[in-house]
């Protein structure tokens, strides 16, 4: 929720000092009536106020408050590209600034849930044009009647918010840090320990996916691979390809298709790619090495895939590259295997790094140790580091407040989607490891849906063991 002021007018320095009356009667007239009537509800509408019905359930007699959240500042009066905070998209299927769901308590111990917006621009003041937020600079928004048609829920202006919120009285839950004003006008009405539960509750809710939501992941996974068969297009065999015109390559597959990226892409080549987070993307690929690329499509629904292929970048893995390939194969090939309704969620994690401790033990990297030794102390770790997967969704890292009794010690059920993502990390400067290891990085992570029978591999359009990666390659490049 925002309040327009003086200050959004017009800009420090601007060439114009004013406008004239006359200049601002004629920019009152001449304008058409483009109002949208008869629209359809979003496609997840049903979806929406099913949820929001469950979240009723759960705080009966309680206001709740879900904020879309503001803009961010990037430089000056420049923001960064606006994302929705992703309970309040869930929920809604919104995705606009500055708006605010709120679930209003009944009688019955339901709610009425209202969504509060921004209104078109007033063309009578002149703010459609004067503001610098007006729609004539950053585009038309949709009024009220075509967001109710359009949400299916009652909208109303969300500059009237802050005095509603002023004379809310009861209980009340807020999802906090998204909208200042929000947060401010709340300020003595809420409690960090109930606003902290309703976070976990919005958290929790999201661990099953719905047929939407799975139908959007799948595209989403489907979009990426295509991005990835673009990479490979632009991979130079025989001389070096920069890491940016690879992030560039697939962010263009990412905006084409969907929104965006769902993260940060990593495009790490060589010895980048033992950098489990590299983003910076400032280095080039060189033939004879490898490319770990991390990237994911993120939906126009803000559903997002997360993958990852290691690929030989002049299309042939070396004898060291396909021994150290093949064994993060079998751990996600294990791990993959373990994820099933009824398996327990850390399954899949243990599967996949018994796997790797035993080929590092066969390496001789763990000395004398046992297999069982050395992974009950953890000595694996130094080469492999992360987790083996997450819970995926809106959020790359969807579910992330969700109670550990529920997250990483619950069971897995039908409608999960999770990442099974094993990876080896040689570190150039590693002398524990023999030479011919060092700076050698290979991760393989797929998007598993958890099934009735079992899971399906919503990723697995992108082939994963290595004699079809380089057949895919060759293919790709004609």
């Amino acid at each position: 929720m925002t309040d327009e002021s003086d200050e959004n007018k017009a800009r420090k320095n601007g060439l114009y000092g004013g406008v004239s009356t006359e200049l601002a009667e004629n920019m009152k007239q001449g304008w058409a009536d483009t109002e949208r009537r008869d629209l359809q509800p979003i496609a997840q509408a049903a979806h929406t106020a099913r949820r929001r019905a469950a979240l009723s359930a759960q705080f009966p007699d309680e206001l709740l408050v879900i904020p879309s959240g503001n803009p961010k500042v990037r430089s000056n009066d420049t923001d960064y590209p606006f994302r929705p905070s992703s309970d309040y998209v869930y929920l809604t299927g919104d995705q606009s600034q500055d708006a605010v769901l709120v679930l209003e308590p009944g009688q019955d111990g339901g709610h009425r849930a209202v969504a509060y917006l921004l209104p078109r621009s007033d063309y009578g003041s002149g703010e459609f044009w004067l503001d610098y937020h007006g729609e004539l600079w950053d585009g038309r928004r949709n009024s009220l009647t075509e967001n109710e048609q359009l949400l299916g829920l009652p909208c109303r202006d969300v500059r009237t918010l802050t005095e509603r919120l002023a004379a809310a009285t009861g209980p009340i839950r807020l999802l906090r840090g998204y909208d200042a004003a929000v947060d401010a006008a709340l300020n003595d009405k809420v409690t960090a320990e109930r606003d902290t539960e309703f976070r976990v509750a919005l958290s929790e809710m999201r661990l099953v996916k719905d047929d939407f939501e799975i139908a959007d992941l799948r595209h989403a996974c489907q979009a990426t691979a295509r991005g990835f068969e673009d990479v490979v297009r632009v991979l130079g065999t025989d001389t070096p390809t920069l890491e940016r015109a690879i992030e560039g390559t697939f962010y263009m597959r990412a905006r084409i298709e969907g929104n965006d990226v769902g993260y940060a892409s990593v495009c790490a080549a060589g010895p980048h790619a033992t950098t489990l987070h590299w983003v910076r993307n400032d280095g080039e690929t060189r033939p004879g090495e490898l490319l770990l690329i991390d990237a994911g499509v993120e939906s126009r629904n803000l559903y997002t895939a997360d993958v990852t292929r290691t690929l030989p970048v002049d299309g042939r893995f070396t004898p060291v590259q396909r021994k150290v390939y093949d064994a993060v194969y079998e751990a996600q090939s294990a791990g993959i295997a373990a994820v099933g309704p009824g398996a327990k969620y850390r399954d899949f994690h243990h599967a996949a790094q018994r796997v790797l401790a035993e080929h590092l033990a066969a390496w001789g990297l763990f000395g004398d140790r046992s297999v069982d030794e050395a992974y009950e102390l953890g000595l694996h770790r130094r080469w492999t580091l992360a987790g083996t997967g997450h819970m995926i969704g809106l959020d790359v890292h969807d579910c992330a407040k969700a109670r550990t009794e529920l997250y990483v010690d619950g069971t897995l059920e039908a409608g999960m989607v999770l990442t099974v993502e094993p990876g080896l990390y040689f570190q150039s400067d590693d002398l524990t490891v023999p030479e011919e290891l060092r700076g050698i990085g290979i991760r393989i992570e797929d998007d598993i849906l958890v099934t009735e029978e079992g899971n399906e591999n919503l990723s697995g359009g992108l082939p994963r063991a290595a004699d079809d990666v380089e057949t895919w390659m060759a293919n790709l490049r004609g």
